[in-house]
């Protein structure tokens, strides 16, 4: 555990705390708490049995230099004995929302910042429950009993520093920041190794002779703040140890819905191709319905080995219907596709509204469409995925469905 007890203790009561409690690779952990045989051996969670690339793996993979992105194939030259399983994206979901939900007992002032990950704001239960450090240490064991598995957590005066804390010593670990140690302890620490801050941000400011956080605090606020705005200024308090972010209990409302999937590598079937953005434009379609949106502008998008192309199109009228998402992909693959192999697919309803916001201009909605949608939709809610869809999707990938990074187990971003 690393904090020093005497200097934590002599101020009892934080003005603020924060924890973010990080699951060890979670996926692969879950992996080896359901198959004893697997634990201490080394496992890589692949999306499907014929999935090439490594979605996550455990401690014990990564002990050998595997990562996450890398081919089965190369993983398997540096770990032979190397364990590969099929993610198994719902039972995760579960599990998350399970751990999230004991994550209440110790606050109900919770950020679920991802599938692995919660932000906990406890400053108010210094006096009810203890110190930070023992408020983190019931943390743990309420992510053990509801999970089996163990966690580790950061805890500082913010979220920025709370979550640098918590990489520093997994896995299974408890690192403490008090938030007047955070300005030093993050002295020399890489501008880049702090969340929220990309390269393009960390290139801006090693321009200005800015390579670490301490280095921060020689330039004027206001010099971020006119590049980034707001953002920027956030930025100059993060480098400090000052990060004033509040936690975000709300899922915002949604900027863009999309889904994508990988194809066979250099796709060039235009009936694949087809069947693909058909499968993509009916999951769209479906979670729009779901959460009573409906969007006018599509992204559609493929992606080759030089690169990303497609294009933004219409709609004549804001719309939740895959089928009309589909004509969108037709004249992408009609107007921009010129048979390259393609590797992988994205549809994305960017903009999307609320439906109750929309008017009904000249009966536009088709009544029809929609009571076949919203049948469709409870049969498939009941008994599975696609149980009820277009006949084009019979043929459709058996590649499994993936789980978003940004997955909350509720509102538009439950989804998977």
């Amino acid at each position: 555990m690393n904090y020093n007890k005497d200097t934590i203790y002599q101020h009892k009561i934080w003005p603020r705390a924060i924890a973010l409690v990080d699951m060890n690779a979670f996926f692969a952990s879950i992996e080896q708490r359901d198959h004893d045989e697997w634990r201490g051996r080394p496992v890589a969670i692949t999306n499907g049995r014929q999935g090439t690339c490594i979605i996550t793996c455990s401690y014990e993979a990564r002990a050998y230099g595997i990562k996450t992105g890398m081919r089965l194939t190369q993983a398997r030259r540096l770990c032979p004995e190397l364990i590969q399983c099929p993610a198994h994206p719902e039972r995760y979901a579960t599990i998350s929302a399970t751990i999230m939900e004991s994550l209440q007992d110790v606050t109900p002032d919770i950020e679920i910042f991802s599938v692995d990950e919660a932000f906990l704001d406890i400053t108010r239960c210094q006096r009810l429950l203890g110190t930070p450090p023992q408020i983190a240490k019931l943390a743990k064991q309420k992510v053990f009993d509801a999970s089996g598995m163990l966690c580790s957590i950061g805890v500082s005066g913010d979220k920025t520093t709370a979550k640098f804390a918590a990489k520093l010593n997994k896995p299974d670990g408890l690192t403490i920041i008090p938030p007047w140690e955070a300005a030093e302890r993050l002295r020399e620490v890489p501008v880049t190794g702090l969340c929220g801050i990309a390269k393009g941000i960390g290139r801006f400011l090693a321009a200005h002779d800015v390579q670490t956080c301490g280095d921060v605090k020689k330039l004027p606020i206001s010099v971020l703040a006119n590049r980034f705005g707001n953002p920027g200024r956030r930025i100059w308090y993060m480098c400090q140890g000052q990060d004033p972010a509040a936690l975000q209990q709300d899922v915002p409302a949604p900027k863009s819905v999309g889904h994508g999937k990988v194809v066979p590598p250099n796709t060039r079937d235009r009936e694949v191709l087809l069947t693909y953005l058909m499968h993509m434009s009916t999951k769209v379609g479906t979670r729009l319905r779901r959460h009573q949106l409906q969007a006018q502008n599509f992204a559609i998008s493929l992606r080759t080995r030089e690169g990303w192309l497609g294009d933004k199109l219409q709609s004549a009228l804001p719309t939740n219907d895959g089928r009309q998402i589909m004509a969108l992909c037709r004249r992408v693959i009609d107007e921009v596709w010129c048979g390259q192999g393609v590797h992988q697919v994205q549809v994305t309803a960017l903009n999307p509204v609320n439906t109750g916001s929309q008017l009904d201009l000249f009966d536009a909605t088709d009544a029809a469409r929609d009571e076949v949608n919203a049948v469709m939709d409870a049969v498939n809610r009941r008994y599975g995925e696609l149980v009820l869809a277009p006949a084009r999707l019979l043929n459709r990938s058996s590649m499994p469905n993936v789980i978003a990074p940004a997955w909350k187990p509720f509102g538009h971003r439950q989804t998977i």
